[in-house]
């Protein structure tokens, strides 16, 4: 599927963090190895079992914001998972694309805003380690809204706490069902990263054009 842009009309660019701005390696060796080997050690458990009771509990509130809130997996799994975030900080790193797109989009004048799902602890760690901030306009936690960005509600507090206008803006995210939601709210560009965990396969999408590499988009926006 391939995204054609109309940069003239596009005000604003809306993008995901982790595995968007951020290489989502951080996030899947955090999620997927760290906290069931934390875990397991915790419990006596072998990491099979460990394995197989972490991948129940994230399926139970899989697209909720406790899925996405370190406060949630801290009391439910008995582990500082705040603490451990911090630790692990410096391992949160930047995609190659990142800044060269966002400096182009402000040299042309567009709004680049920061929505992610990610809880503020999470956010303000990688912010440190990454120095993204400084690339952006506007940094969202949807956590302050109270709904995922799988919520048709927390589309509507975007907007009315930023004034975007939906039919001017490009939105960016590596999860599909993510980026349904936005373009059911009526975002008029979604577009899906291809690339989101450096070490992985890329990945393809069924409903939205994918991209894997940003630079591609700078000539057309100059």
């Amino acid at each position: 599927m391939h995204l054609n842009i109309a940069w003239q009309e596009v005000d604003t660019v809306l993008l995901d963090m982790d595995g968007t701005l951020l290489d989502l390696a951080f996030d899947n060796y955090f999620w997927q190895t760290l906290v069931p080997e934390t875990y397991g050690a915790r419990l006596g458990i072998s990491p099979q079992e460990a394995q197989l009771a972490i991948r129940q509990e994230y399926h139970a509130v899989q697209h909720t914001l406790n899925w996405y809130c370190l406060d949630y997996w801290s009391e439910r799994l008995g582990l500082d998972i705040c603490a451990m975030t911090t630790r692990e900080g410096p391992r949160a790193v930047l995609r190659d694309d990142t800044v060269p797109f966002l400096d182009a989009l402000k040299a042309c004048g567009k709004k680049r805003i920061l929505l992610t799902n990610a809880h503020p602890h999470n956010l303000a760690v990688k912010l440190e380690h990454t120095g993204l901030a400084s690339h952006l306009d506007l940094l969202l936690s949807t956590h302050t809204f109270g709904y995922p960005k799988e919520d048709q509600r927390l589309w509507q507090a975007v907007a009315s706490e930023t004034g975007l206008n939906a039919d001017k803006t490009l939105f960016i995210d590596d999860s599909e069902p993510i980026l349904d939601a936005a373009a059911r709210f009526g975002i008029r560009y979604c577009l899906g990263v291809t690339n989101p965990d450096s070490g992985l396969a890329e990945k393809t999408y069924q409903r939205h054009p994918g991209l894997n590499d940003y630079r591609r988009l700078i000539p057309a926006l100059r």
